[in-house]
């Protein structure tokens, strides 16, 4: 069995979502399926149920701070209390698009990490271009998950590792000109990470003119294998443990 932490298999963003799942299941991948909004809340819900290789994750992402209600915190706090909820993401913090509502970003993902440490779940974050603040977050909560599509150093990984936050490994690191996350995974532990493909999104090299889907979770393994200099076998169980460890399946 293999585990793709972080992916968007439904139907507003991928026309065959549920073909994939079921082309996943035959290859024994499990999915944890990430909403950012309302309406992918719903369908990641709606699929958890339906599915038994899949499990939820529910969340609101930055890109939604200036959207979301009160009303949408209420309605995430119930859902959250659904059997099929493993996590809250995808949510976190992305200075690479705007950096004019900071505070409003900070402010929903301060929510998200309350709700997370409310219902005892993991969280599965974004960081891009906020590094720091995320670190700086996450330290004043007691929540422990997954850092996705993680892009910063070695060193710095190693501190979110500290907070009990695991290092999601996706497409980019078989990327030929992204050479600082194949040097960052080499410096922490294979006991600290997980694989990924944010799916629709960061094919991996081999598929970079496809949409992506977890059947190319293979190609994220291989290099990780190579990289690291141990079996693909090896990267498979220890990963999919972590999963099982941080997740609770």
């Amino acid at each position: 069995m293999i585990i793709d932490t972080h992916c968007h298999i439904y139907k507003s963003e991928m026309e065959n979502a549920e073909e994939i799942i079921k082309q996943s299941e035959k290859k024994d991948i499990q999915l944890i399926l990430n909403g950012t909004d309302p309406k992918s809340n719903r369908e990641v819900l709606e699929l958890s149920g339906k599915y038994e290789n899949v499990f939820a994750a529910l969340g609101y992402f930055p890109s939604f701070a200036d959207e979301i209600t009160d009303e949408d915190i209420t309605l995430l706090d119930s859902q959250l209390s659904n059997d099929d909820v493993i996590a809250v993401g995808e949510i976190g913090l992305d200075y690479y698009h705007t950096k004019d509502n900071k505070d409003k970003q900070k402010e929903l993902f301060e929510k998200m990490l309350t709700l997370a440490e409310k219902h005892n779940l993991p969280a599965i974050v974004h960081s891009r271009k906020s590094m720091q603040d995320t670190y700086d977050i996450l330290k004043k909560h007691d929540v422990v998950g997954s850092m996705h599509c993680y892009q910063g150093s070695g060193e710095m990984a190693r501190e979110f590792i500290k907070l009990g936050f695991y290092i999601g490994i996706g497409g980019p690191i078989t990327h030929t000109n992204n050479k600082k996350i194949r040097k960052m995974v080499k410096k922490i532990d294979i006991n600290h990470m997980l694989v990924e493909t944010d799916s629709p999104y960061l094919s991996p090299e081999e598929k970079r003119e496809e949409k992506n889907t977890s059947l190319n979770l293979k190609y994220i393994i291989r290099k990780i294998a190579d990289e690291l200099d141990i079996k693909e076998d090896e990267v498979v169980e220890i990963t999919t443990e972590n999963a099982k460890k941080l997740f609770k399946i």
